[in-house]
């Protein structure tokens, strides 16, 4: 763990080693942390350099370990001033890069190649992380992760920061068991959120400023993606998604409705199961009865009577919009 704060595998090892006794000679560590006599000698050494140990007077030699409490939070501090300098150097560094005209990328540099699933989730994060103003995704399966899980990278940015999601969804990723509930747990927490029925690719962009495009093959999602610098691709790929985006259906509350102003028609229904959970969002998905009743263990006849059901309840003159319908009213 302490390797994140600059601290070495064996300084670790030498340092709990102490932590767990209070006091010790170099002696009494030796069978403990694997390190020869001069290499453990060196280690505390270091330790006390760093003030993560005291040298206590006497012969032989004993060391005390500083409290780990005070040493994580002296070293977090530390590391935290260095990354804003960094921070800072780097935004100085951008900041003139912009005004002497230039992007500091060679073309071939603008769209890099990101591998492996650890580094694809760890861009995820930094793209949301390091925007500004706002996160744009378009979502679609197949997916890395499983579906349901959300994202708790947006979660928490949405409530710290307040920062602006909006996020179209194809038609069929609402219709995975639950991912209805997740979707909406999202917008909930303050999500801008529309429904097309072909989203031509899964992205995420930060900003106008970088975007992040898994990479599709024979149909399958490969473990790569393709994260696009500012460009005239980014353009186009920014210009793609308001296109989508002015297309796509709503799913969000409209508006605050009570006092004498309300429906009836807008009321929530005093019964909604959780099936009836699941059947909107399936019927948002555009899913068909047979597929309903699969996910469903109903009979194709069963889901006929539920469906009128809803639509009759929301006045609806297609499934698609009585799915649609009923989650704009906040029903699930």
């Amino acid at each position: 763990m302490w390797h994140v704060v600059g601290v070495s595998e064996p300084e670790e090892r030498v340092y709990e080693a102490l932590t767990r006794r209070g006091q010790a000679t170099a002696t009494d560590l030796l069978g403990h942390v694997a390190l020869s006599r001069a290499q453990l000698g060196r280690t505390l050494g270091r330790l006390v350099d760093r003030g993560l140990a005291t040298r206590l007077s006497g012969r032989p030699t004993r060391y005390a370990a500083t409290p780990p409490d005070q040493v994580a939070t002296v070293l977090i501090a530390e590391r935290e001033r260095e990354l804003l300098r960094l921070r800072t150097h780097a935004d100085q560094l951008a900041k003139e890069i912009r005004r002497s005209g230039g992007t500091g990328r060679h073309p071939a540099e603008l769209v890099e190649v990101i591998e492996g699933g650890a580094n694809l989730r760890a861009t995820l994060v930094r793209l949301q992380r390091e925007a500004k103003v706002q996160i744009r995704g378009m979502d679609r399966p197949p997916y890395l992760d499983n579906p349901v899980s959300g994202n708790s990278e947006e979660t928490q940015q949405l409530a710290d920061r307040g920062l602006t999601y909006r996020v179209i969804y194809d038609r069929s990723a609402l219709a995975i068991p639950g991912r209805m509930a997740e979707i909406w747990r999202g917008i909930q927490g303050g999500e801008r959120a529309r429904v097309a029925s072909n989203v031509p690719m899964k992205m995420m962009l930060c900003d106008d400023r970088l975007a992040l495009i898994p990479v599709m093959a024979a149909g399958q999602l490969a473990d790569a993606a393709y994260l696009v610098h500012p460009s005239s691709l980014l353009s186009a790929v920014s210009e793609l998604f308001e296109a989508i985006w002015e297309r796509a259906v709503a799913i969000n509350r409209t508006g605050v409705r009570g006092g004498a102003a309300a429906s009836a028609a807008d009321e929530h229904p005093d019964q909604l199961s959780e099936r009836d959970v699941e059947l909107i969002g399936l019927l948002a998905g555009g899913a068909t009865d047979e597929r309903i009743a699969r996910t469903l263990g109903w009979s194709v006849r069963t889901v006929h009577r539920h469906v009128h059901r809803i639509m009759t309840a929301v006045g609806a003159e297609t499934r698609f919009q009585a799915g649609m319908e009923a989650v704009r009213r906040g029903w699930v």
